[in-house]
């Protein structure tokens, strides 16, 4: 059972990775789910939006066709909307609150109509916001992820330049590099970073890394403020016996294979093992099988009712062939002349919550093993902590510690996103953001 690329057709793969959530096709489709909204005051949607975008004001804009209007109003609120309509779990947040769940109906597709707006206004190059005049003071932005883009974009606003340093040949971070290609394509990640950078002000220094080609401490010299946000994408280890054999990879590696490459040049066994249930497990799984494996494994330790992914994820899953193995912990990887060839899982059961409020898996002392020639682990990502420690940042296990807006314990530094909060959704990175870059403004006086 070899690992090897070219499983499929450019065909295949164009099909397989296609748009997973195709937005409306003109404005009259739009206007029929526009008109749907009841406008709700003081509504739940907008309250559930980690950067309070106006929801009803936005969708009665797109009501009466004001769709510049519409793209302003998200994004004021939220500079990456277009990328957040594709990839929040909006199942758990707007949609999610919508009052038609109460009435038992379809709640409304806040998602689509979002991305209605942003997209036009991303591929027609609206000029939505005007920069006021520079006012001499210079910040440095460390990643130009969500975080980081959302903090340039206010602070430019308001007259401040910024410089954005980047360790890869791209921006958009997470949404460039960490999600699946069928949610949002690298060509969208790259005109929605130009279109943030299109208001002036900001420049992006790519392959510059932290630790490596800068220091904190230089960009201290050198700036009024310096803002962290590096994210977080170090894989959990499993730490068990085979685990650095040929075949086993961390998710987030394989995936930025996927979003970094031709999908024809990416590796994928034939019967493939995703260890974990998060949203990353879920994209390595179904992209694992969308490269062309013939077999793909989810195997997870607590049940269904624990899983951190939302149910529209893992349906995502099994719609794809995905099988699903629940109560399994991995404890052995087997393998023969150092490749994988066998997955040895414990059987487990539940026991009283542990500190995250879900119940302990416990092992009944009985296994199942799994004939795979790849495994993905999927068990979680963990801050740079060897990186943030040596920065004189304070934190807790590598997770910097800040007060309210992004203030970190060293003045003129400020810090916010997944290097804070250890890893949440891009929504939540953006409001991160935001505050962070309230928090200069407010030091500098600005």
């Amino acid at each position: 059972m070899p690992i090897t690329n070219f499983r499929l057709t450019t065909d295949q793969y164009e099909e397989n990775f296609a748009d997973i959530h195709p937005p409306f096709e003109n404005l009259t489709a739009a206007l029929v789910e526009a008109n749907r909204c009841i406008f709700c005051y003081d509504a739940p949607c907008m309250k559930s939006c980690p950067t309070s975008i106006d929801v009803p004001k936005f969708i009665k804009q797109i009501a009466t066709e004001n769709i510049k209007g519409s793209a302003h109003t998200i994004f004021t609120s939220n500079i990456m909307g277009g990328g957040c309509s594709k990839v929040c779990p909006v199942e758990k947040l707007c949609e999610g609150a919508c009052v038609y769940n109460l009435m038992e109906e379809e709640p409304i597709q806040i998602a689509r109509l979002q991305r209605y707006s942003t997209e036009k206004a991303i591929a027609n190059k609206w000029p939505l916001f005007k920069r006021k005049q520079s006012n001499g003071k210079k910040v440095a932005v460390i990643g130009a992820g969500p975080a980081g883009l959302s903090c340039a974009h206010v602070l430019s606003r308001e007259g401040i330049d910024v410089d954005v340093y980047e360790k890869e040949a791209k921006g958009g971070g997470l949404m460039t590099y960490g999600i699946a290609a069928y949610k949002v394509t690298p060509g969208f990640c790259e005109d929605e970073v130009e279109y943030i950078l299109s208001i002036g002000g900001i420049e992006i220094k790519y392959n510059q890394e932290l630790g490596k080609d800068i220091t904190l401490a230089d960009l201290q010299s050198r700036y009024d403020a310096v803002y962290v946000g590096i994210g977080v994408g170090l894989a959990r280890q499993l730490e068990i016996p085979g685990e650095h054999l040929d075949g086993v990879e961390d998710a987030i590696s394989f995936i930025y294979d996927i979003r970094s490459k031709d999908f024809s040049e990416v590796k994928v066994g034939e019967s493939v093992a995703v260890i974990g249930m998060g949203m990353t497990a879920i994209d390595a799984a179904t992209q694992a099988k969308r490269l062309g494996a013939k077999q793909v494994t989810m195997v997870y330790r607590r049940t269904q009712a624990e899983m951190p992914c939302t149910e529209v994820e893992l349906n995502i899953a099994k719609l794809d062939g995905c099988n699903i193995i629940w109560l399994a912990a991995p404890k052995e990887v087997l393998g023969v002349d150092g490749k994988v060839t066998t997955l040895v899982c414990s059987k487990m059961v539940l026991g009283e919550p542990d500190a995250s409020g879900r119940r302990s898996p416990i092992e009944t002392g009985e296994e199942i093993a799994l004939e795979v020639d790849m495994v993905i682990k999927a068990a979680g990502q963990m801050p740079f902590e060897s990186l943030v420690s040596g920065l004189s940042l304070e934190n807790k296990y590598g997770k910097i510690t800040t007060d309210k807006n992004g203030v970190t314990n060293i003045a003129g530094i400020f810090a916010g996103g997944d290097c804070v909060n250890g890893g949440k959704e891009v929504v939540d990175a953006v409001q991160a953001g935001k505050d962070g870059a309230a928090g200069i403004l407010s030091y500098l006086g600005a």
